[in-house]
């Protein structure tokens, strides 16, 4: 018995904008990643530490930004797959479970 079954007359629906973007998003969640990372490892390469080893509090707080920056982004990365996903299983084929036959189909209960 087959869990899920094909409903004969089932038509897909023409793909979209979310095959194009479900493509580029793991170039998307690569380059958003890459690049904050790339300034956080510049920003370090660039500034100096003092002699004492404390860090400056405005370059702490860049540096914390960047990292919220990108956590932001791959929340917003994820949550667009989800939205492409739940389209792509809208517009695909129309699936039927297994019939019940309702014992009072003829003739209702009052």
């Amino acid at each position: 018995m087959a869990w899920l079954n094909k409903h004969p007359d089932s038509v897909r629906s023409a793909p979209g904008l979310e095959w194009a973007l479900w493509r580029r998003l793991p170039i998307i969640l690569a380059v958003g990643t890459a690049l904050p990372l790339a300034v956080l490892v510049l920003s370090w390469c660039v500034s100096p530490d003092a002699a004492d080893g404390a860090r400056d509090p405005a370059s702490l707080r860049f540096e914390f930004v960047l990292i919220g920056i990108v956590v932001l982004h791959w929340t917003l990365v994820l949550t667009a797959a989800i939205g492409c996903a739940i389209v792509i299983l809208m517009k695909g084929p129309t699936y039927t479970a297994d019939s019940y036959p309702m014992p009072d189909a003829d003739q209702p209960a009052p």
